[in-house]
């Protein structure tokens, strides 16, 4: 029985080692546009970057303007495991970006990026 105690304490102890982000939920890095940013309007490129690999196929962007409802916007094609990325014609107004992703450890994230779109350049 002592021996099996031992090598359980090992085995944890050794799990313990491994590196955090392999059992992690993917974190929202970065974005563009950022949280709260005023962009202009017209074409946009979307962009979110993510502390792990995505699951692509299995994650979705979708963006709604003005509080409407949210239309699901179509992936940019392969890139960056860690980044999932779309275009989006926006008008003025407030808009809502809303991202679910399943990072390959098997766990689903969402979120959501507020942000603005003015006529003319953004300051």
């Amino acid at each position: 029985m002592r021996g099996r105690s031992k090598a359980a304490w090992l085995v944890l102890g050794l799990a313990g080692l491994l590196p955090g982000t392999a059992w992690a939920h993917a974190i929202l890095l970065d974005s563009t546009p950022a949280e709260g940013a005023t962009v202009p309007a017209g074409a946009a490129q979307l962009s979110l970057h993510f502390n792990s690999r995505l699951d692509a196929a299995r994650s979705r962007l979708s963006l709604a303007h003005d509080g409407g409802d949210a239309g699901v916007l179509t992936l940019d094609g392969p890139g960056a495991p860690d980044v999932l990325a779309a275009q989006a014609k926006l008008e003025v107004g407030a808009y809502v970006l809303r991202w679910q992703v399943l990072s390959v450890d098997g766990h689903i994230t969402r979120g959501l990026v507020h942000f603005t779109a003015t006529a003319g350049s953004a300051p």
